[in-house]
């Protein structure tokens, strides 16, 4: 079928299926700098060729939008993809329509739906998906590699397809028919909100920083550590976030950086200040 999703819509189903076909290439081109950064933008380009065919600059800005980070389940990734296709054709119609809440709406959205994708797939279907696999290859039957393929893939291909499908059926109904009510402007708010959330929350679980020093008397000294925890909990981990931030913002590449954590973690390692 090559109709339109729906009456109003300009995207048909003939670039929902190149959206759903690129969707399996998510992590062919996972970078450390962006994560799956260009095959989401690889994703997008049927949907964005459509709408902006006419509009060079438009179409520049919109491939620039999704070479923005990404960190998503590869399964479910289709549903944000179907919610980001259906912004960016109001966004295609609506000329005062914040192209920027494309933008938080993905990034609020990709960590909660990654937690429960991981948990899902990786964390359960893929064990279930081992163990039946292996207890088949135990007794040399062929059926184990195949009923691990299976196992994985039928439940990955059905959510890609069916997330495809809601994404894009909600984000049409939603931004289409509550655009000039508000809540538009409401969820931007609100995912900007948990965007910050969730990046706290990854601050002090994933970057873990002490100082092993003590002070006090011999015999009666305490760890440095305890102080500053007592002072604020992750507060190095915050202090080193923010000096990164603060040097993407100098324009300093990623790289650069990368190689001079690792450079001064040798160094206080080596000295016993962290």
């Amino acid at each position: 079928m090559t109709t339109n999703f729906n009456q109003t819509s300009l995207i048909t189903n003939k670039e929902l299926r190149k959206v759903f076909t690129r969707s399996c290439t998510l992590d062919a081109g996972w970078n450390y700098e962006r994560q799956q950064n260009l095959m989401y933008c690889y994703m997008m380009i049927p949907v964005l060729k459509k709408l902006y065919k006419d509009d060079k600059e438009q179409m520049a800005a919109a491939l620039q939008r999704h070479l923005e980070f990404m960190s998503c389940t590869p399964h479910i990734v289709s549903l944000l993809a179907g919610i980001t296709a259906a912004m960016e054709e109001e966004n295609a119609k609506d000329e005062n329509f914040d192209a920027s809440s494309i933008s938080a709406v993905k990034t609020s959205l990709m960590g909660p739906m990654a937690g429960i994708g991981d948990s899902f797939f990786w964390g359960t279907l893929l064990t279930i998906a081992i163990g039946v696999g292996v207890s088949f290859a135990q007794q040399g039957s062929i059926i184990g590699p195949i009923a691990f393929l299976l196992i994985i893939n039928i439940p990955g291909f059905l959510a890609r397809f069916y997330c495809l499908k809601a994404g894009m059926r909600y984000g049409v109904k939603f931004f289409g028919d509550m655009s000039q009510s508000g809540i538009v402007e409401n969820l931007t708010k609100a995912a900007s909100i948990l965007g910050l959330m969730v990046i706290g929350a990854m601050i002090a679980s994933t970057v873990n920083i002490t100082i092993p020093l003590e002070i006090g008397v011999s015999g009666a000294s305490e760890p440095l550590q305890k102080y500053i925890d007592q002072i604020m909990p992750c507060l190095l981990p915050l202090l080193t976030f923010g000096i990164m931030y603060w040097l993407l913002g100098k324009n300093i590449k990623t790289t650069t950086i990368l190689v001079f954590l690792i450079i001064l973690s040798c160094i206080c390692a080596f000295f016993g200040i962290l």
